[in-house]
């Protein structure tokens, strides 16, 4: 039985319009002539509902980040559409909030400023912006480190910082390109325990990326499993756990570990090159 989507919908999207789309997206990349042309991705194929949050899982080079870049519109499709609340994607997309592998921190302005730039970017109005930079420092764990530089800050106060400047944006959309990928176990844990408390409170949006399977079950509503190159997509698994999720407890349930080992199964054969001809949508 096909398996039917919660949606949460806002003034953003219209009801009836998916929030993100991709329709049969393909890309090749060719800078230059001399360079055989790569495919990385072909026949994508993907929509995502207002306030869904999903996950990429696939093996390194299937095109997952490739995805985000489509979506935010920092690179083009070579063939498909892309439309986010209904309207195609020709460029850099407003409302879309973007948070790549590396934190990006601007290494000489403090933490206040780093999260300020998201304000800056989202036009937030002047008489509020000391309540809410000081609201979004308390959300993230920053108290008192608003004026260290990022030099004097670890990998996950790091992190924080990036997650804040993104939240002060107040994007519709959140792409997130393995951000917790190069922590330690216990950092990324505790990040991503936080992250999913702050999106609980509003709903967003989010497509995420990742290696870890554990992550994107314990963090989604669905996780979107991808071939190796060229990426296609080989099986949906509807993450039906119920929220909120504990992020250590949710993964001791024998659910947990069925879809576990499904999702890990449908990753080896994508990446054996025994690709089914549609996607297989596993319900749980």
């Amino acid at each position: 039985m096909q398996q039917v989507i919660k949606s949460v919908f806002t003034a953003n999207t219209p009801p009836g319009i998916a929030k993100v789309r991709l329709d049969n997206v393909g890309k090749t990349y060719a800078e230059r002539a001399e360079i055989r042309a790569v495919e990385v991705l072909a026949d994508i194929n993907i929509t995502v509902a207002e306030g869904e949050f999903v996950s990429l899982v696939g093996p390194s080079g299937c095109g997952k980040s490739t995805i985000l870049k489509l979506i935010s519109g920092l690179v083009s499709p070579s063939r498909g559409s892309i439309r986010v609340d209904g309207d195609e994607v020709s460029g850099p997309a407003l409302g879309i909030g973007f948070m790549f592998q590396r934190d990006a921190l601007l290494p000489w302005a403090t933490v206040a400023e780093n999260i300020s730039i998201g304000l800056d970017l989202g036009k937030y109005p002047d008489a509020q912006r000391h309540h809410r930079l000081a609201e979004l420092i308390q959300l993230v764990g920053l108290e008192g480190f608003e004026e260290f530089y990022p030099s004097s800050l670890s990998g996950g106060m790091r992190h924080r910082v990036s997650l804040a400047r993104t939240l002060a944006y107040d994007p519709s959309v959140f792409l997130m390109d393995e951000p917790f990928g190069a922590l330690d176990a216990h950092t990324k844990i505790i990040l991503g325990s936080e992250f999913l408390r702050i999106w609980s409170k509003h709903r967003r949006t989010a497509l995420f990326v990742t290696h870890d399977i554990a992550e994107a079950i314990t963090m989604s509503d669905r996780v979107i499993v991808m071939s190796s190159r060229p990426g296609k997509v080989v099986a949906q698994f509807h993450i039906n756990l119920p929220r909120p999720r504990d992020f250590v407890a949710v993964r001791g349930t024998e659910r947990y570990s069925t879809l576990y080992q499904e999702i890990w199964a449908a990753l080896m054969n994508g990446n054996s090159g025994t690709q089914p001809d549609h996607p297989i949508v596993i319900n749980q």
